[in-house]
């Protein structure tokens, strides 16, 4: 399989539809990985994991996932060797406490799913690590309790502060100091305290300009008589930061002892979170877990495409036992295609674990490989045609293909003149029904249906269409084929009669009847004026002639008609010019002797050409040869 038939059948939009159902991206990361499987232990063991879902979601009020978001950027900090910050601390200890709910939760639901529960058997309950990242962090930061050292360093902060706050209050309601304080509050600038004092008076007050306001109207001074405690605290912040760092580094550590059960943990997880998502998607859409087989057995039981959801026609579809082709027709925007893709996509879906839409006595097979044929893949940087990318894509599928395979045609054969096409398509068919392949292909070729009537494994069948109100009824009918109507539809549309009737006669018999010219309405410009005849030559049977648009010579064999047409024996063949197209080379009279018959001539030519034609065995002589024998009995 490849990426183009996922995209032409749509699997990557019916993926996104299922990821809305996840609760974390740890499950929606797992579905854009999930491909179709051609083991049919795997296909069946992911539908059987469906089953065991819903029935929990029916047997439950909720599944207990809240908290398991993805850690997994927290974990390869660890494995790097980078200390955790303390939100961080708080997501692993969410993560570990949300796998603990859920292996409760799937061990207590072993009677509904006993695949699944075993499944929580593995999970690793990392209580320890749980309970020291609590009681070490609260409200995202280190707590006071983590250490008794970290404890007494605060304490002493506090103190500190206390102190630093106290003589900045005496400082502020000092009313000596009154006249230089621009605004009465104690600020900080570089995590130090500081009074605002006006620019103007920055010299009258003793202690260290740390800062200046934008307009330069206020300085920020640290007084002196801080300065100590403000030393001080520095220090104990400084001693502080190293007892964070040593709480966090040993939280962190203790994950690292235990990454490997973390990281089992998040894939148990990501499963968890996947299939129950794959079960709301399967409650969601009443989807059905389809049966399996696995020998190119495919059948469809009202089945729907889950992308359409307006008014759908189900879908009712066989290919596999009876017959290993199908080749559907129809009228145009009539379903075919649709109908392909609803084939192919339930076929992926059924192989990536998804249900269907469909009823519950749908078959699906797993198949290896499914390839696709569908719409135009022009290409105008390879300059490739419609019919040529269509020709290269099937060779490409050719090439892949083996006796596990499901390929679908659309329009098989289309795009070049139609007889070649048809030919071509059948081979086509052929050379994959030899290699064994499930084939399902739409066309519009009668030749093809022919085929397929005559073919013991091929089977014809139809897309349905309402003659009265020429709406298509997106209904398929299998064991029969139907015509693409263009005949029916042109006459509800206004076509006369007559031309209908002659398509009718041209489609059956090839026979193009150009008599008809004569009694056509286009206006034929005679030569009638003496003044237009005068420049023309005056021919007679016989008469040598050049014929301008040949630059070659002819013999005149009946003279000009009403059309202005003069009939040439050239090159063994007698045409028909414009005398406006003709210029006199020699009269028959200097060709020939007085009285001869040129009557002779050209017939003694056509009885030469008569048996040269029934030498070469040719089926037109002989037509006329029984023709003549009919009509002179």
């Amino acid at each position: 399989m490849n990426t183009n038939t996922f995209e032409k059948l749509q699997l990557n939009e019916v993926k996104e539809l299922i990821k809305n159902y996840c609760v974390s991206s740890l499950g929606k990361e797992l579905i854009e990985k999930t491909n179709p499987s051609g083991n049919f232990n795997i296909v069946k063991r992911r539908l059987n994991e469906n089953k065991e879902a819903r029935k929990i979601l029916e047997n439950s009020n909720h599944i207990p996932l809240e908290g398991l978001f993805n850690i997994n950027p927290i974990i390869e900090k660890v494995e790097k060797g980078m200390i955790l910050e303390p939100n961080e601390l708080i997501s692993v200890e969410d993560f570990l406490r949300g796998c603990r709910k859920i292996k409760s939760f799937m061990i207590d639901k072993e009677f509904y799913s006993p695949k699944l529960s075993l499944y929580a058997l593995n999970i690793c309950e990392c209580v320890s690590i749980e309970e020291e990242i609590k009681y070490c962090i609260k409200n995202n930061k280190v707590d006071s309790e983590a250490s008794k050292e970290l404890k007494k360093i605060r304490r002493s902060i506090e103190i500190t502060e206390g102190r630093i706050k106290e003589r900045l209050n005496k400082f502020i309601t000092s009313s000596v100091n009154k006249k230089y304080i621009q605004e009465f509050i104690i600020s900080k600038r570089d995590d130090r305290y500081v009074i605002p004092i006006k620019a103007s008076y920055k010299n009258e007050v003793d202690g260290v300009v740390l800062d200046t306001s934008s307009k330069g109207t206020t300085v920020f001074i640290e007084p002196s008589s801080i300065s100590k405690y403000s030393l001080e605290l520095i220090t104990l912040k400084s001693e502080e930061s190293i007892q964070e760092y040593k709480i966090l580094s040993y939280l962190t550590e203790l994950i690292y002892e235990k990454i490997q059960n973390i990281k089992l943990n998040m894939e148990i997880i990501s499963e968890y979170d996947m299939v129950f998502a794959k079960a709301k998607y399967s409650q969601a859409n009443k989807a059905v877990t389809p049966k399996l087989n696995n020998n190119g057995y495919i059948k469809i039981v009202n089945g729907k495409h889950p992308l359409l959801t307006k008014n759908v026609v189900p879908l009712n579809f066989e290919v596999g036992k009876e017959y290993r082709s199908l080749i559907i027709t129809g009228p145009n925007a009539g379903g075919k295609t649709v109908t392909l893709k609803t084939v192919g996509l339930l076929t992926l879906m059924t192989q990536c674990g998804f249900d269907i839409c469909a009823s519950e006595d749908t078959e699906i097979s797993v198949f290896e490989k499914v390839f696709v044929d569908i719409g135009d893949n022009q290409s105008i940087e390879n300059a490739l045609s419609t019919f040529s990318s269509h020709i290269k894509n099937i060779a490409d599928i050719m090439s892949r293909s083996n006796n596990k395979t499901l390929v679908l045609f659309d329009e098989i054969g289309s795009g070049t003149e139609p007889n070649e096409g048809a030919s071509l398509a059948i081979a086509i068919l052929e050379e994959f029904y030899k290699m064994g392949c499930i084939i399902v292909a739409s066309t519009h070729y009668g030749e093809i249906k022919k085929f397929a009537t005559n073919h013991p494994h091929f089977e014809n069948a139809g897309m349905m269409f309402d003659k009265d109100t020429l709406e298509p009824m997106y209904k398929l009918t299998i064991g029969k084929s139907e015509d693409s109507n263009a005949l029916f539809i042109s006459k509800k549309m206004g076509i006369k009669d007559k031309v209908l009737k002659k398509a009718r006669n041209y489609m059956s018999e090839k026979n193009y009847n150009f008599d008809l010219i004569s009694d056509s309405k286009i206006p034929i410009k005679l030569i009638e004026d003496e003044e237009a005849l005068k420049d023309l030559p005056n021919l007679e049977i016989g008469d040598k002639v050049k014929l301008l648009d040949y630059d070659d010579y002819g013999i005149v064999y009946k003279t000009i008609d009403k059309y202005n047409n003069v009939e040439v024996l050239y090159k063994e063949e007698f045409i028909n010019v414009n005398i406006k197209r003709i210029e006199l080379s020699l009269k028959a009279k200097d060709l020939y002797p007085i009285g001869y018959d040129f009557n002779t001539l050209f017939t003694s030519y056509n009885k030469r050409k008569l048996e040269k034609d029934i030498a070469r065995g040719s089926k037109k002589a002989l037509r006329k040869i029984q023709k003549e024998i009919k009509n002179n009995r």
